[in-house]
């Protein structure tokens, strides 16, 4: 049984927070619109394609310094994997809920990324295929006036 002395604190912090699902998300994503696959990411940085598979998950953390390395093979820099990170994201780390701080319901506890969703990733992949920057500059737009139509219904 684990018995605490006076002041000392235990910050509840285990696999598949809320913030190392956010990074593992942020990889996939990333590494998907390059292309790579989890075996050509995991032979860059020297490890199985089962471990890329456990970060994108977040079921492992990512060190500082293979965060770093990530940065540099999918060139991007390290905040990227922090970027469009939700306040309910934010406030579900693991230290600000053992404090009680922005305990928030969770619902059903999933939220709902649509850049996650493989049609996204397609459809973005698909996009910078096209070479003409005016063609997919149409084809955005073109886009942009369905869904503006069809929210109008």
């Amino acid at each position: 049984m684990n018995e605490t002395t006076p002041g000392e604190r235990h910050h509840r912090i285990t696999n598949n927070n809320a913030i190392d699902l956010h990074v593992g998300k942020r990889l996939r994503l990333r590494r998907t619109l390059l292309g790579l696959s989890q075996e050509q990411l995991g032979a860059e940085l020297n490890i199985t394609f089962q471990q890329v598979q456990k970060y994108e998950r977040g079921a492992n953390r990512i060190s500082a310094s293979r965060l770093w390395d990530m940065s540099q093979i999918l060139d991007v820099p390290v905040n990227y994997f922090f970027d469009d990170m939700s306040e309910t994201t934010m406030r579900n780390s693991p230290r600000r809920v053992a404090r009680g701080i922005d305990d928030l319901d969770s619902g059903d506890g999933k939220i709902k990324d649509p850049m996650a969703r493989r049609e996204t990733l397609e459809l973005v992949r698909a996009y910078y295929s096209i070479e003409q920057a005016t063609v997919r500059k149409r084809v955005a737009e073109m886009v942009k006036s369905i869904a503006t139509t069809l929210a109008g219904d």
